[in-house]
């Protein structure tokens, strides 16, 4: 068969890769998409959304047990798993359709079949040679395990946890990070008991402190355990359960163990060291403009060193397809990409925490303010304790905010624009906030910066 050309061939089908693809023919070009599974990848499938489900599923739960504390008499008598799956699985396969839909709108050619790059503008699919101008890497990630622990039997990662048919009576949770603490928010919520074990001295250790430490006063009210500052050893099960041993000599057992460690780069067997592209730990490098050492060869999502997040992903298609293009597209640092865990709290930031920032800036030459949720009328009415913590150079521009608390994750996008656009303290205080909603606590940290606080102290 001839070669099929193209201007971009993206491999691929995930975030980042049908990001660009469709910034690409909005741009003129045209562009293939070589999938070997599902368009959407783990995000649409395996990731974001349908844990976000589930998410919303044990939200409706905990909702439903507090009914009386608002006046209303409603109950939680089980919870039916094949009816949460399929509210699961319904949602994925309405999104799956609809992206099938939109890529094939914008006039982009799906190729259905494993990719391998065997030359720096040729992917190799079957019998078929895919040849574009400029190639794009996107190949995303895989559930990451530890040396010598096998995913077999209830030792298990997020993946098939997302297909238990049962609401397990127990489970370890190894990794305190978002997949963990998210998996353990649902499985709490489902009735479940719930340990955690992280090595690093806090949960969600990446996120500021205090905001690690009111998630885990929270999940000790929530009566999910954790372990901190203390490394796995080993594990053993048999048919009905795992029994878990700490490097302290602390033995576990629950139904389930969860390795929830963080997810690898899916690079393996897909022909880039080969070809030269330069790799480091299966990651593939690249320069600020996303441009691998080879000449027209770029990466984006999972792939590249830094946040593993679907909208990270997004953002990186688009300017690589701009980039290509000759439009010169703004870079966005990593540090200055919102993240939301979606935890019971949530957990939003964006920009640098406190110590960071000393360590840039300088110890006398920053300073934070924490509101607590506990003023904020909005907050009161869901039941949420929590805090905005803003971060600012003195007479300078915020460069951190951090939050936790129910539904936070809708207010982080007025905070990447505050970080992102530099603004001041004082530039956003004027700015009117409706009341009572919880993007008042926003203004109200801003407010106590510029030094003229209302219901702040």
């Amino acid at each position: 068969m001839a070669d099929q050309q193209f201007d971009i061939v993206v491999l691929g089908g995930g975030s980042a890769g049908y990001a660009a693809a469709i910034r690409a023919t909005q741009l003129g070009f045209s562009a293939a998409v070589i999938e070997k599974d599902k368009l959407g990848g783990t995000c649409l499938h395996r990731g974001c959304v349908p844990t976000k489900a589930l998410l919303h599923s044990a939200e409706i739960v905990d909702v439903a047990a507090s009914g009386e504390a608002y006046g209303v008499l409603s109950s939680v008598s089980g919870v039916d798993m094949a009816g949460v799956n399929g509210f699961r699985r319904k949602l994925v396969e309405g999104k799956f359709k609809g992206l099938q839909g939109l890529l094939k709108a914008n006039g982009i050619t799906v190729i259905d079949g494993e990719g391998r790059l065997v030359a720096p503008n040729t992917v190799q699919v079957g019998d078929d040679r895919i040849v574009g101008k400029n190639v794009v890497l996107a190949t995303g990630s895989y559930s990451r395990s530890l040396p010598g622990l096998d995913i077999e039997g209830r030792v298990i990662t997020s993946e098939q946890a997302l297909e238990l048919e049962e609401v397990p009576k127990s489970v370890i949770i190894l990794g305190g990070g978002v997949i963990g603490v998210e998996f353990a928010s649902v499985w709490r919520s489902f009735g479940a008991d719930v340990t955690i074990v992280e090595g690093l001295p806090h949960l969600v250790p990446n996120e500021e402190e205090s905001v690690s430490k009111q998630l885990e006063r929270a999940f000790r009210k929530r009566k999910i355990a954790f372990k901190l500052g203390v490394r796995f050893q080993g594990v053993t099960q048999d048919a009905d359960s795992v029994t878990v041993t700490l490097e302290d000599g602390t033995e576990i057992s629950a139904d389930y163990l969860l390795v929830a460690v963080g997810r690898g780069p899916a690079t393996q067997g897909n022909g880039f060291e080969e070809v030269g592209v330069e790799m480091d730990r299966g990651f593939v490098l690249t320069n600020d403009r996303l441009a691998t050492n080879v000449p027209g060869v770029y990466a984006v999502g999972d792939i590249v060193p830094g946040l593993q997040l679907a909208h990270r992903g997004y953002q990186q298609g688009i300017f690589v397809a701009e980039e290509i293009a000759g439009l010169n597209p703004v870079v966005v640092q990593d540090v200055n990409i919102p993240k939301v865990t979606y935890c019971d709290p949530e957990i939003a930031s964006v920009g640098l925490t406190e110590a960071k920032a000393k360590e840039q800036y300088g110890e006398d030459n920053v300073t934070s303010y924490e509101y607590n949720l506990a003023g904020n009328a909005k907050s009161s009415i869901l039941g949420t304790a929590g805090s905005v913590k803003a971060v600012r150079v003195n007479d300078g521009p915020v460069v951190g905010v951090h939050m936790i608390g129910a539904r936070v994750g809708e207010l982080v996008g007025e905070a990447q624009l505050i970080v992102n656009w530099e603004a001041h303290p004082e530039d956003v205080a004027p700015f009117v906030h409706g009341h009572p909603t919880q993007n008042e606590t926003i203004g109200e940290t801003m407010l106590k910066l510029a030094g003229k606080p209302l219901h702040a102290i």
